[in-house]
């Protein structure tokens, strides 16, 4: 798989993808266990450890949360110094009035957005894709 650098070719080729399942984030102590579940993305926070889970991990261990969001994975193979990306698809959903936490991985980029905003987060970003030349790669 090429990275892909330049914006307007990584706009064209977004392939956004809902990941089955809801996910929440939450907060832990450092010194709590999460009995074997491994976070699906996590960070080091002065108040503790932030997770992202699934709905039903959090809900077993008994873990507060307040967001309730569905996860979109964009299959472009984006490289981490690129300009733009965050943005373009943090403006797009925000012109449409949905919320979004973006999580930059190695090969992709992931937007999670409220539950009941999913239809229409990709159908927002599958428009941003199509503005910027999107043509269905096999």
């Amino acid at each position: 798989m090429t990275v892909e650098s330049d914006l307007s070719n990584l706009l064209a080729k977004l392939s956004p993808e809902r990941v089955p399942g809801s996910f929440v984030f939450a907060s832990v102590g450092f010194s709590e266990s999460l009995q074997g579940i491994e976070p699906l993305a996590s960070v080091v926070e002065s108040e503790g450890l932030s997770v992202v889970l699934r709905r039903e991990d959090a809900d077993r261990l008994g873990l507060h949360y307040s967001f309730v969001a569905a996860w979109i994975t964009l299959h472009v193979y984006s490289a981490l110094e690129t300009v733009g990306l965050t943005g373009a698809v943090a403006a797009t959903l925000t012109k449409a009035g949905i919320s979004c936490n973006m999580i930059a991985g190695y090969h992709h980029d992931h937007v999670l957005v409220p539950e009941n905003r999913l239809v229409d987060a990709l159908t927002e970003l599958k428009e941003l894709s199509e503005s910027h030349g999107f043509l269905m790669h096999p």
